[in-house]
């Protein structure tokens, strides 16, 4: 299996109101380093995984709409505990979507997977990792 990485980060707010999160229960920063692994069996007639500029571009359009921003105040998070797995699936989604709709070219849609990894410090990281193909 083939793999291309493209990398990039995002600052956020929120809280995490449970009590198994401890003092995380209240309002604080996180700053990611967001990594998008794409896979492929075979490489496209051009010999690469994905187009890396789409890749890095698409990537940054989805992280556009969360950065600086309190995720607690935002409507698709409402209700929703915003851990750094939930995050993760929730970029891995958005990134699903785009290459299904042909954000990274024609061949971003016969990828056959995404993984998602947001690292929160030197010592703690948290991924998730699917199909692209329906």
């Amino acid at each position: 299996m083939y793999a291309v990485e493209v990398r990039d980060r995002i600052m956020i707010a929120h809280s995490l109101p449970d009590p198994f999160f401890g003092p995380a229960q209240k309002l604080h920063g996180a700053t990611y380093v967001v990594d998008v692994a794409f896979f492929r069996e075979e490489l496209t007639k051009q010999n690469v995984v994905v187009d890396i500029g789409a890749a890095l571009s698409v990537l940054h359009d989805v992280l556009k709409p969360l950065a600086y921003q309190n995720l607690d105040e935002l409507p698709q998070f409402q209700g929703k505990l915003t851990t750094t797995e939930f995050l993760c699936r929730y970029i891995f989604d958005q990134m699903v979507k785009a290459a299904r709709e042909g954000a990274l070219g024609d061949d971003g849609k016969d990828l056959a997977r995404i993984r998602v990894t947001l690292q929160e410090t030197d010592v703690a990281r948290a991924s998730y990792e699917g199909p692209v193909r329906g």
